[in-house]
């Protein structure tokens, strides 16, 4: 028989050294039985409920949209009558950047990535006929958030929706954009200001609305480790309650609207167990850290789902098989909210047929799998209890080390935490380039020669057109007194540190478009400028 050390090592992408065999006395060496706890208890690691999906199983939300909000108000109606209990907006990079669709800079991009908006007419067509009192909304947008939030109540308001029950979510991640996906506006100052003001203005009159989702899946898909995913996660979550804390809010009065939004990918066990350990220290940050009285201030609600960046163009039928594994390891982790990339994420925005695939998934996991029938089915894993202490630990000391480096905010804004990322997404994909990390179709098992299923999403340039069009419409039929009148308050505003939400919601209900609110609030804060390093 060969000894351990003469077995190959078997490291996490977190750093950690996995053992072949667990006993209870690894559990009791990297922390005790006692962290575990029951589900629905403080420190909630078997979950925030009691009961779990025993109760009710976790909301379906797929991420869509595309084109003209006509377009995207079909697949939402699609997606509602095949069974999703949610709905995860995409918007077009123009509408995300600040830009109408007649910007010069819009050329070629309308549409195409996610729906576009330009006025509350656009929300108006998109959300007509859908009940928001049973169907959830997710709005995934961030740097132009304070007034695609602003439209979204608008709109429910002008729909007869009592928005004080208005239950939904919006991105307005803000600082994870800097990080990751770079659809920043303004600089970073104004831009975590704006952030704060929906959290304020939602803690008082849309109390059951998750101003905020943390995503951490942004900059997990930017190249971070679970690790790192983790600890900026919290340090940017950390960062909003801060601010919010100095408006004189109580942490119980908006701690249990955060919300956050997590990735999976990667190592099934390290990815159940970076959300058990993640769990535990959120509720501990936010009672021991911030004197929170009631238990769901300490909750860590997430959306967590199956990560483009576990996703392959080579043999892409094989995401089907990985989404449903990243399904399961969602549900193990004790998601609120489930979400997974369809098959064809990897070439195209997904099909109706891929975006079926992918609620088919859940549904057969929920419905055939048993997956629902007790909680935390792993809780007392030698294994996963463990590694749910280590990983714990190993956030813990890296959230020391963003303090060190002068706060998460600070860090963005020099570029520090962006060329760490970097260095670990060219660490990880050269990894993969060499062989060092196994990847099914690319590295291992290839076919020389391969073809590809794909159906592509083709770019409609006559939707594009009526977009346009519809924009000219609204403002040559709208009071554009009124319009100027409500921009120069934004800029008032502005101007003087006052909440811009009120504001922004007098304007968007005139008809003012994104690109012109956007505009007035360039004047003020200016443009943030994107720190060069190496």
């Amino acid at each position: 028989m060969k000894s351990q050390k003469d077995i190959p090592k078997v490291i996490l992408e977190s750093g950690i050294e996995v053992d072949p065999l667990y006993t209870s006395d690894d559990i009791e060496r990297t922390g005790s039985l006692e962290n575990i706890g029951a589900p629905g208890q403080y420190p909630f690691t078997r979950g925030i409920h009691d009961l779990m999906y025993r109760k009710r199983p976790f909301t379906m939300r797929q991420y869509a949209g595309f084109g003209t909000p006509s377009e995207t108000h079909e697949r939402f109606l699609y997606l509602i009558e095949n069974g999703q209990t949610g709905l995860n907006v995409a918007f077009d990079l123009p509408t995300q950047t600040g830009l109408d669709s007649d910007n010069p800079m819009a050329t070629s991009e309308v549409g195409r990535v996610g729906m576009s908006v330009d006025t509350l007419a656009d929300f108006e067509e998109v959300f007509k006929d859908i009940d928001l009192d049973k169907i959830t909304v997710s709005l995934t947008i961030n740097g132009s958030a304070i007034i695609l939030v602003a439209m979204y109540l608008a709109m429910a308001q002008k729909y007869g929706f009592d928005i004080k029950n208005l239950r939904g979510t919006a991105q307005n991640d803000i600082l994870k954009e800097f990080i990751g996906r770079g659809t920043w506006i303004f600089p970073v100052a104004p831009s975590v200001k704006m952030v704060v003001d929906i959290i304020e203005y939602c803690a008082k009159e849309v109390p059951k609305y998750s101003a905020v989702s943390v995503c951490g899946y942004h900059i997990r898909e930017s190249g971070a480790n679970p690790v790192q995913e983790m600890t900026y996660a919290f340090c940017i979550a950390k960062a909003y309650t801060d601010e919010t804390l100095k408006r004189g809010i109580d942490i119980d009065d908006f701690a249990s609207r955060l919300s956050f939004n997590f990735d999976i990918y990667g190592n099934f066990f390290e990815q159940i167990a970076k959300f058990r350990g993640g769990r535990r220290l959120w509720a501990k940050i936010v009672r021991e850290q911030y004197g929170a009285k009631s238990d769901k201030s300490s909750w860590l609600r997430m959306i967590a789902g199956g990560g483009g960046g576990g996703l392959t163009k080579e043999q892409p039928e094989n995401n089907i098989i990985r989404s449903a594994y990243y399904a399961l390891i969602s549900a193990l982790s004790g998601t609120q909210t489930m979400a997974l990339c369809s098959y064809d994420e990897a070439f195209t925005i997904p099909t109706e047929k891929a975006a079926e695939i992918s609620l088919r998934t859940m549904q057969i996991m929920i419905h055939e799998m048993g997956i629902c029938d007790t909680v935390d089915p792993l809780g007392g894993s030698y294994y996963i209890e463990t590694l749910s202490n280590q990983l714990e630990d190993a956030i813990i000391k890296q959230m020391e080390e963003v303090d060190e480096d002068g706060g998460i905010v600070e860090a963005i804004a020099s570029g520090k935490i962006q060329e760490k990322i970097s260095r670990q997404a060219y660490k990880r994909e050269s990894a993969i380039q060499q062989g060092d990390v196994p990847k099914v179709g690319v590295n291992i098992f290839r076919k020389e020669e391969e073809t590809r299923t794909v159906e592509f999403h083709p770019y409609n340039k006559e939707n594009a057109r009526k977009q346009l069009e519809n924009l000219d419409k609204v403002k040559t039929k709208r009071d554009s007194t009124e319009v100027e009148k409500c921009l120069a308050q934004i800029k008032t505003d502005a101007e003087n540190n006052l909440n811009l939400m009120p504001s922004i919601i007098d304007a968007v209900k005139v008809y003012a478009t994104v690109g012109e609110i956007t505009q007035t609030l360039k004047d003020v804060y200016g443009e943030y400028q994107e720190p060069i390093y190496f």
